[in-house]
């Protein structure tokens, strides 16, 4: 399967969550150290648990910014509760990703930045 397909293309070169949120309520930054690539998470969810925006920015390759982009999509909208089961396995299966072991980590960028940014807002939270 060719990584680079034409979503992956799209979504790289036109993302629809690129952007920063107007004072969200949780936050993240990963960067993968062996290239360089980072993303940036901001997050707004609700008094019921819920997602309700979402914009990520960053600097990466293609892979890194089209998974972060169709995870969103796929995550806007649903109670954190739900969000916080969703797997590495589910993330590399909904972009319809098959990487090989050095681009991982690239395919979970993203996931990553927004399980912590959901740990960031429950963090402030409590306090």
């Amino acid at each position: 399967m060719d990584i680079y397909r034409e979503e992956i293309l799209e979504r790289y070169s036109n993302p629809h969550n690129f952007g920063e949120l107007e004072n969200p309520n949780g936050t993240a930054l990963v960067v993968n150290t062996s290239c360089g690539d980072s993303i940036g998470i901001f997050i707004k969810i609700d008094n019921g648990g819920i997602l309700k925006d979402i914009k990520f920015k960053g600097v990466g390759c293609a892979i890194s910014k089209a998974s972060v982009d169709i995870l969103i999509d796929k995550v806007k909208g649903k109670k954190v509760s739900v969000v916080k089961k969703i797997s590495a396995e589910d993330v590399l299966k909904n972009a319809n990703l098959v990487l090989s072991p050095s681009r991982i980590k690239c395919g979970l960028m993203g996931w990553e930045a927004l399980i912590k940014a959901i740990e960031n807002y429950e963090s402030n939270k409590k306090n």
